[in-house]
């Protein structure tokens, strides 16, 4: 039951909770079958000699912690080879369920203001000015997230809109100043990052995947729904802000009004030259000619208007800046997800998350309007280096793999 209340706590792959739990009972030799719904385990223990039953309800909610589960798999490891005993490998798992965070509050607070000032102009086309404001929205979003949203059930309920709506409504607020130094779309999608549901998508991926219908539909519509929340927060914050700015909203207008009208020509033609050798053909008459395709906007790189008159700073970051903050991001994303620092595999996660993106950007560059077949390629690469990882250094497959797969959530975001 501790192992059980472990692996939910800690994010474990929800499809492989009920077969690790099968295999530890065995090992243990306990009679016990195991049942597992969303946020819920049921495990009933039987007795053949009483022909009765006992049955239990853990009920349990956590995020992901990468590094307390790598240590709880490797105590079931240990378990499972009969390289420990069930004393000793329920106490460690007491310490671990009972340890705090391994980052306190403002260090990830910290975490997530870099992390979303590095995807800011590595995945929206922002400025070095946009990442700033991009990974202030994002610390006070931690902020919330880690102080008022999880001592306030209330609060947590309309948690992602509130920060939505806040984000939406200063990423607006600045892109409206006349000199037009600030990108909307690239402040109000990176400052969201740090609560994409990623993973959420990739449990109820694999749940779907290993026939877990049940688990797998209630997760994947959890996601749809968390995905509308945050759309629905960032367009009430950009339209809370046009209410009170009447020029920008008018300026908006014009310019939608712009891209979407159709020019038509209209006009008429006589002969008059004399050249007409053959009378079925008309002397004269009038044509029509309707040109329906959208002006191209001038300036506009990635949804963001960037003058070549601006400074660097306002610029988008160069191509070979990727080379620095590719690694800097996969790093940081590691840590959020409670990575320790100085464990050898955040420097797998690196590789893995690398290699990713790599993948991801070569696909697209040869695979156009496919984003599902350049997704799927990027995710085969880190299956195959994780698994390959596993095989030959004994390592956990999983907690190297899903730096690599939440790096493609805002890439293809993008």
């Amino acid at each position: 039951m501790k192992l059980a209340r472990c692996l939910m706590a800690f994010g474990a792959p929800s499809h492989r909770i009920e077969s690790q739990l099968v295999a530890a009972a065995r090992i243990l030799e306990v009679d016990a079958e195991f049942i597992h719904l969303p946020n819920l385990i049921i495990v009933c223990f039987g007795d053949p000699e009483t022909k009765t039953s006992e049955t239990h309800f853990l009920r349990c909610s956590g995020r992901l912690a990468l590094g307390s589960l790598q240590r709880v798999h490797q105590i079931y490891r240990r378990v499972v080879h009969d390289e420990m005993s069930a004393r000793k490998a329920t106490e460690e798992l007491v310490q671990v369920l009972e340890g705090k965070p391994i980052y306190g509050l403002w260090t990830r607070c910290f975490i997530a203001f870099w992390l979303s000032a590095l995807v800011c102009p590595l995945a929206f086309g922002g400025s070095f000015l946009d990442m700033f404001v991009a990974g202030f929205g994002a610390f006070v979003l931690s902020a919330l997230q880690l102080t008022v949203a999880t001592k306030s059930t209330l609060y947590a309920n309309v948690f992602e809109i509130t920060i939505g709506i806040f984000i939406s409504f200063l990423a607006r607020g600045l892109s409206s100043l006349h000199s037009r130094i600030f990108c909307y779309s690239a402040i109000s999608s990176a400052g969201i990052v740090g609560i994409l549901p990623g993973y959420l998508i990739l449990s109820s991926s694999l749940e779907l995947a290993s026939k877990n219908i049940l688990c797998g539909s209630v997760k994947m519509v959890y996601a749809l729904i968390y995905t509308l929340f945050l759309g629905f927060g960032l367009q009430i914050g950009s339209d809370l802000y046009l209410l009170f700015d009447v020029n920008t909203r008018h300026h908006l207008a014009n310019i939608n009004a712009a891209l979407a009208r159709t020019i038509i020509y209209t006009g008429s033609f006589v002969v008059d030259d004399g050249t007409l050798t053959r009378p079925e053909l008309p002397s004269y008459g009038s044509f029509t000619f309707a040109d329906g395709s959208a002006p191209s906007p001038m300036h506009m790189r990635e949804g963001c208007y960037r003058p070549p008159e601006f400074q660097w700073y306002l610029q988008p970051f160069p191509f070979w800046s990727q080379f620095i903050t590719v690694p800097m991001f996969s790093t940081l994303l590691s840590l959020s997800n409670l990575q320790p620092w100085r464990e050898l595999d955040l420097i797998v996660m690196v590789v893995i998350s690398c290699i990713s993106f790599v993948a991801n950007k070569a696909a697209n560059h040869f695979i156009f309007n496919r984003s599902d077949v350049v997704s799927a390629i990027g995710a085969f690469a880190v299956g195959l280096l994780g698994n390959v990882y596993s095989r030959m250094f004994g390592g956990t497959a999983f907690t190297v793999m899903v730096t690599g797969v939440l790096f493609l959530v805002p890439v293809r975001l993008a």
